[in-house]
């Protein structure tokens, strides 16, 4: 481990019930047939005949998936009307994703990936990285993303889908000043974080590697606890912790960067 990385490092035993609790959600989620349901109820609600097509598994593999998702909260299943058939028109169990369902799961991966779990006497780490690797293929499509931590935006994940993403609050005075395809644009009750118009900062992409700049914001931005000099770029891995102003009017960012360490 570098000695200057000031990153939290947890050491976890096996007793722990926050451990055991760990172990049963990644046992929901190393399944790539459940993380492609998830994909499959992204638009809207389907039953689980319609699931199982998708998925090309058995009715009854499809339940135990279904119910096993249940279980953690992600998706919730509603009565719904069956598509028409000679007979009429039957009643059916209709599933869909808990509105921020997905970004829960990435918030609770990301943060226990953060952490670095060390787990004495267990691969619960290695099991974390692979659940979290199948995640990003499957539902993310590998797009690398900033998750927001903490404040009125908390869970919300940005997909960084451009070279250049400005990053700051909404500026009532300069309505045209950011993409909205593009840039992020937190709410106003950062009350610390730059207006967009002069932006706190950026996320810059340089071949594969994803940088952080501060643009000369009055609050300043740090890089896992260490802050960093404005107007020069910094690069970016999977796991690090991004914070735009301290205190509870900033923001913190979680990097998914797919493919970095």
């Amino acid at each position: 481990m570098d000695p200057a990385d000031k990153s939290p490092t947890i050491i976890v035993h096996d007793e722990s019930d926050s451990l055991e609790e760990l172990s049963d959600y990644l046992d929901v989620l190393s399944s790539s047939a459940r993380l492609r349901i998830l994909k499959f109820l992204e638009k809207k609600p389907r039953d689980a005949r319609a699931i199982s097509k998708e998925i090309e598994t058995s009715y009854e593999n499809t339940k135990k998936h279904l119910d096993k998702l249940l279980s953690i909260g992600v998706i919730k299943k509603e009565a719904g009307l069956g598509a028409p058939t000679s007979k009429g028109i039957h009643p059916v169990w209709e599933y869909s994703l808990v509105p921020g369902g997905l970004e829960v799961i990435i918030r609770n991966l990301g943060l226990f990936s953060n952490t670095r779990v060390q787990v004495v006497g267990s691969e619960i780490s290695k099991r974390l990285d692979e659940v979290k690797g199948t995640l990003s293929r499957e539902v993310l499509g590998n797009v690398p993303a900033a998750i927001v931590l903490g404040g009125p935006d908390d869970g919300k994940v940005f997909l960084l889908k451009h070279d250049t993403i400005s990053i700051g609050r909404n500026d009532p005075e300069h309505p045209g000043s950011f993409r909205p395809e593009a840039d992020i644009v937190l709410s106003d009750g950062y009350t610390a974080v730059t207006r967009v118009s002069r932006p706190h900062g950026k996320f810059v992409r340089e071949k594969e590697t994803w940088y952080i700049e501060d643009d000369g914001s009055t609050g300043g931005t740090q890089l896992n606890n260490h802050k960093l000099e404005k107007n020069i770029r910094t690069p970016l891995h999977d796991g690090d912790l991004i914070e735009l102003a301290k205190g509870i009017s900033g923001v913190k960012f979680l990097m998914i960067l797919p493919g970095s360490t």
